[in-house]
């Protein structure tokens, strides 16, 4: 990828030919709704990606980010009160595996996936819809969107893993993959991190995401800007949409893939927002050397599903990417310890 391309310029040129707004929208449609629910489309290069609705396993055993979805959770910011919000009121998977955010324009699922697409395609560097078409126009005050939900380091990574892994899966380069993975991981990924302003027309805000216990504190902690995390209680009511996040496709289930453990991460980082090009992100804030993350896992399965044919991915890599170094470390064949979003950004962008 040439130096003064941004991520998402190029490889909606190499999947889809041309570089304009409705493709690069379906670009970050393809990357969101894969990162949400998995595989769903063919071809891909060989990866799975069980996606953030899936329980972990492996490394991430225990993980389940679809409680903060489904409305189970008193986990959503509700003008400044815990409130239990359904995001899978627009169908659930159905309408993500047609490419589409969801079946109507009134739910809270299509105000969460239409502001990562917005979200997403600021941070890869869309320069036409991103920039013109369909800029963010979401809250930019990551921690107050998140601050109910008690996210955990594990479930942080697990959230930025299904990022990377929808990258690979579409041919996208290891190092532009571990780019991303970075750029989310330094601006979300730290507790009590200075305000910053993402994007960078936005006024600075607290941006951590990452704010249970266990969460690495940022350098130049400001924990002033940010309360005592919380762990959020269960809501009284149980959601109705769970059920549709198992969907069967061409006679086989799609959910909790157990034959592809999650790798882990580690790496130490300093935050700086803006979008990225070359692995580099523009913002507010000068970033330090960051590391690229490791992690092993074995080659996956081919994909269980089946869906519409959206680009050549063997145009930007192999059915196995090669293994490569890094600043700190490699990164094993077939798989990447990071990823886009919230990406974006992580489970409720409103």
């Amino acid at each position: 990828r040439p130096t003064n391309t941004s991520i998402c310029d190029y490889y909606t040129t190499a999947l889809l030919k041309d570089n304009n707004a409705a493709n690069q929208q379906t670009l970050l449609t393809l990357l969101v709704n894969t990162a949400v629910i998995g595989n769903y489309t063919q071809p891909n290069v060989g990866i799975a990606v069980p996606g953030i609705l899936a329980n972990g396993t492996g490394d991430f055993q225990g993980v389940s980010l679809i409680q903060y979805f489904d409305g189970m959770l008193l986990s959503t910011n509700d003008n400044g009160m815990p409130a239990s919000v359904n995001f899978l009121d627009g169908g659930g998977a159905a309408p993500l595996m047609m490419n589409m955010p969801a079946n109507n324009t009134s739910s809270a699922q299509y105000t969460l996936l239409t502001h990562l697409y917005e979200y997403v395609a600021y941070l890869a560097g869309c320069t036409i819809y991103g920039n013109t078409v369909h800029p963010y126009d979401g809250d930019t005050n990551m921690y107050e969107v998140h601050k109910y939900m008690n996210i955990d380091e594990n479930e942080f990574k697990y959230f930025i893993t299904q990022v990377g892994l929808s990258a690979a899966s579409f041919g996208v380069a290891a190092a532009d993959v571990n780019a991303i993975g970075m750029a989310l991981n330094n601006a979300f990924g730290y507790k009590c991190s200075a305000p910053a302003s993402i994007p960078a027309s936005a006024a600075p805000a607290p941006q951590a995401i990452c704010i249970a216990d266990d969460c690495p504190l940022a350098p130049n902690a400001t924990c002033s800007d940010y309360a005592p995390a919380m762990e959020p209680a269960t809501a009284t009511m149980t959601s109705t949409m769970t059920a549709t996040m198992a969907p069967v496709m061409n006679g086989t289930m799609y959910g909790n893939m157990t034959s592809t453990p999650c790798p882990t991460m580690s790496g130490t980082m300093v935050p700086y927002p803006g979008p990225i090009v070359n692995g580099t992100v523009s913002g507010s804030m000068m970033s330090a050397p960051a590391p690229v993350m490791t992690g092993t896992m074995a080659p996956p399965p081919a994909p269980i599903m089946t869906g519409p044919m959206m680009g050549n991915a063997s145009m930007t890599a192999s059915s196995t990417p090669a293994s490569y170094t890094g600043a700190a470390g490699s990164v094993s064949p077939a798989i990447f310890a990071v990823g886009a979003i919230a990406a974006g950004v992580f489970a409720a962008v409103l």
